[in-house]
């Protein structure tokens, strides 16, 4: 990474879909082979030389503050809880602990984002914040219809043309500024949409996101996958 930069990891969600491994585990602690999801964030992010972060606790923070005593002792790990808040309440909440640019990260998603790829694309343009994309597939097999109900086209579970939010936010410090006013993260975002004031990068990698014991299971399985 060409500067300084501070990653603000989520990890707030009570993972109720994760159950019961969430009734006495963080959803950012559930072990995928043996190993939490947080410490293959934590090693990617270590691996761009990214040293300073701050953990956006909540659901079980206490588990959060354990494994990082004993697990981040190469990383300048501040945890920061604020309860049951939604995500621009947690990310308002680590603002006195950022100095200058910053990264926003969901806490239950790994991918092989090239992060300095990301810092080179954010400064490639004017703007102060940056989302990293990811292309949609659809889960399921899509017709196309004519006027007279024939089917005409057929594709099977196709990347389309949208693209999803993987976290990796890119942002400069003044972005704390923007915040304000907003209780509601999704809303955030809308209002920088609505005033062109967010790039999207494109990431063609792997992703995995940890919602359900499905998602776990297959999570499990492309782990082999991620050259991280």
């Amino acid at each position: 990474m060409r500067k300084d930069v501070t990653a603000v990891v989520l990890c707030g969600g009570k993972g109720e879909r994760l159950r019961p491994l969430t009734d006495s585990l963080p959803k950012a602690l559930v072990p995928l082979r043996g190993r939490p999801i947080l410490s293959y964030v934590l090693a990617h992010l270590e691996s761009y030389g990214i040293t300073n972060v701050v953990i956006a606790a909540g659901h079980l923070q206490d588990k959060i503050e354990e494994f990082c005593a004993r697990n981040c002792r190469n990383l300048n790990v501040k945890v920061s809880g604020l309860g049951d808040v939604d995500i621009i309440e947690r990310i308002k909440g680590c603002s006195d602990q950022i100095k200058g640019d910053f990264m926003v990260l969901y806490g239950d998603t790994i991918a092989d984002v090239n992060l300095d790829h990301l810092q080179e694309f954010h400064f490639s343009h004017s703007g102060q914040a940056t989302i990293t994309l990811w292309p949609f597939r659809s889960p399921f097999g899509l017709f196309e219809l004519d006027e007279t109900s024939s089917a005409i086209a057929y594709r099977e579970k196709p990347v389309l043309s949208q693209s999803i939010n993987i976290g990796y936010f890119y942002y400069e410090h003044e972005v704390f500024s923007w915040m304000d006013g907003f209780s509601i993260y999704s809303e955030f975002l809308a209002h920088l949409v609505n005033h062109r004031k967010l790039k999207g990068f494109m990431h063609r990698g792997i992703h995995l996101t940890v919602n359900n014991l499905r998602e776990l299971e297959e999570a499990e399985k492309t782990l082999d996958e991620l050259k991280m």
